[in-house]
């Protein structure tokens, strides 16, 4: 059996560059982060789900646990399984008169099926181990996020040659007009 981490969703972000969205999964027992890349009508509906907010007809993520369950089977939990060429695996997985089924699904409908329906996301340790982040030690929001795979040390000492710029700068004269 993989090893599973189970995950929240911690947030949906909006690039502000290209308008991308991008969705945040926290380790709900360590201090992991993994961030998706995912479609805004997708972002949309996760975001439906977390905010619990009702909707008058079924939503395409409903209809799928509607059909799940009017065919005798309930959505156990979502699992994010791989990784391979930047292109992330899900499954649903069903539990159909006792026997387990998995669905093949792109993990964005996937989260957004399982914030519908209210059933746990987990993500394989594999795929923790090589998309992962940790928060930043300076900063523990999900905005700031570093590599599981540690930086090399002389990262900071070249932010020295930027420092030294904006630190040799007159401003004493901003703002004022030159008279001739």
């Amino acid at each position: 059996m993989v090893s599973m981490v189970e995950v929240t969703v911690e947030s949906i972000r909006v690039s502000l560059i290209n308008q991308s969205r991008l969705v945040v999964l926290r380790e709900k027992h360590g201090p992991r982060y993994l961030s998706i890349w995912i479609g805004s009508f997708e972002a949309d509906a996760i975001t439906v789900g977390l905010q619990e907010a009702m909707v008058s007809r079924p939503l395409t993520h409903d209809l799928i646990g509607n059909l799940a369950r009017d065919m005798g089977a309930r959505i156990e939990c979502v699992r994010i399984v791989s990784l391979k060429e930047d292109t992330y695996f899900a499954e649903l997985v069903l539990d159909q008169a006792g026997q387990e089924r998995c669905i093949d699904a792109r993990p964005s409908d996937a989260i957004a099926v399982a914030v519908r329906q209210k059933v746990p996301v987990f993500v394989s340790e594999s795929v923790m181990e090589a998309a992962g982040q940790i928060p930043a030690p300076e900063y523990d929001g999900p905005a700031a996020r570093t590599s599981a795979r540690s930086a090399p040390a002389d990262s900071a000492d070249k932010l020295d040659v930027f420092r030294n710029f904006v630190d040799s700068l007159d401003l004493s004269d901003l703002g004022k007009t030159s008279s001739s």
